[in-house]
């Protein structure tokens, strides 16, 4: 049976075995590195499952549409529905603790790629635009299992919690679209379109994902942490004081935080949707298409381990920062590819991923640094929803400026947007007290 929490983040029945917990920080200790463990694991099949839509999403809308203006329409479907499932699991996560958020969140996932699979089978549009609404579940839950590291992560280690979970994402990332021809040829060995083979590893990837988290996150480590929270005694004026003080330092780290991620996600999303239509234009094949995207997915997740560290140790703000200078660098590489050439786009999609990379672990630190555990599930669940409708709006909006404009164009507007950012985090720290919110918890 799940252990249900209130919103003040009290737990309505405490066993014997998280006792154990609250009284041994040596168990705590333990179960945080069990946690990495599993949340890796998870990770790796999360990875495989979302490179799918971003390989062959567009390509596939393409060739059921007959048009290069709504291709951005699969990005945005499967990030809108996203959006409405971040909102889901980030509720659930609060209420009944990460294991059936994040469990149900990937086996939703997994039923959409299966969807999508049939959609194309039976050449049905609106079925795929429903397919990949759900589908979109798997990769808001891929990206909200970051968080599940960090509930028993002191505040010096945050960062690198998340970065351990996105770092092991990698493998499955950039295995994704290397296999998009494998799972092409298989495809087509059974009958199914070649480019909805990879939503047949997708939908594995997913479900495998889902009952790793709902078999083997016990005991729930966002549980744990509650339980050694309010088991916590602190003298009530103190802790008042201490509130308000929290309550002025968190909501700008939370505008700050939520800000780099969703600029981060929106420029990233745009220019990385649009490069397999613009590589088609130029007669490169879904192989050459694979190992782009595969390039680019690895700079998103695999430098993610030293990330952390450094935005540990020299801080959210520089590491913020360093996100909207690499993004606007991208846009410009990815602004002279008009020739189609893979080197240069290797470059941009390269610093595309390590500009996205270092606004999600910055931004992510911020949000967990800006929130307590009675509230931190919600907090993390809502600024998800506004990542995933950035990054819908991006899909959107990349295919119609291409279509209207040009891929130049949307590359030079995204550069541009993603200096957007630096003002913010530096308005997040105009007050001395801010320059580094610590919560030890």
């Amino acid at each position: 049976m799940l252990p249900k929490l209130d919103d003040s983040g009290a737990i309505e029945s405490q066993s014997s075995e998280l006792q154990i917990y609250i009284d041994d920080p040596e168990k705590q200790r333990r179960l945080y590195k069990r946690t990495l463990i599993i949340v890796v694991i998870s990770q790796i099949l999360g990875g495989a499952g979302l490179a799918a839509g971003i390989t062959v999403g567009a390509l596939l809308a393409q060739e059921m549409l007959g048009t290069d203006s709504f291709a951005g329409l699969p990005t945005a479907l499967f990030t809108l529905g996203s959006a409405i499932a971040a909102l889901l699991v980030g509720n659930l996560s609060q209420r009944f603790g990460r294991r059936f958020g994040l469990g149900l969140g990937f086996l939703l996932g997994g039923i959409g790629a299966i969807g999508v699979v049939l959609a194309a089978v039976t050449n049905n549009i609106l079925f795929l635009f429903a397919s990949l609404l759900i589908y979109g579940s798997g990769t808001a839950t891929n990206l909200q299992a970051r968080y599940a590291g960090t509930d028993l992560a002191k505040s010096t280690q945050r960062a690198t919690a998340v970065s351990i979970a996105m770092v092991s994402t990698t493998f499955g990332a950039v295995a994704g679209p290397n296999l998009v021809e494998v799972m092409g040829s298989f495809a087509a060995s059974i009958g199914v379109p070649a480019l909805a083979g990879p939503f047949i590893l997708a939908a594995c990837a997913y479900i495998l994902a889902g009952f790793v988290f709902l078999i083997f996150l016990r005991p729930d480590p966002l549980v744990v942490a509650k339980a050694i929270a309010s088991s916590q005694k602190m003298d009530e004026s103190n802790f008042a004081d201490k509130k308000r003080k929290d309550l002025s330092i968190n909501k700008r780290g939370i505008v700050a935080g939520a800000t780099v991620m969703i600029v981060s996600q929106i420029v990233m999303v745009a220019i990385m949707t649009m490069t397999p239509v613009h590589m088609g234009h130029h007669g490169h094949g879904l192989n050459e298409v694979g190992m782009v995207i595969g390039i680019h997915v690895a700079a998103m997740y695999f430098p993610s381990l030293v990330t952390g560290i450094l935005v540990d140790k020299i801080g959210r703000t520089a590491m913020a920062i360093a996100s909207g200078v690499t993004l606007l660098l991208a846009g410009i590489f990815a602004a002279f590819t008009s020739t189609g050439s893979i080197p240069m786009l290797i470059t941009a999609l390269t610093l595309l991923g390590l500009g996205w990379n270092f606004g999600l672990i910055s931004g992510t630190a911020l949000i967990v640094d800006g929130t307590s555990f009675s509230n931190r599930a919600k907090v993390q669940g809502s600024v998800d929803v506004f990542i995933a409708l950035a990054g819908a709006a991006g899909g959107i909006l990349s295919g119609v400026i291409v279509a209207y404009f040009s891929y130049t164009t949307l590359s030079f507007v995204g550069g541009i947007l993603s200096l957007l950012l630096i003002p913010v985090v530096l308005w997040s720290r105009s007050n001395p007290q801010q320059e580094y919110h610590r919560l030890e918890e």
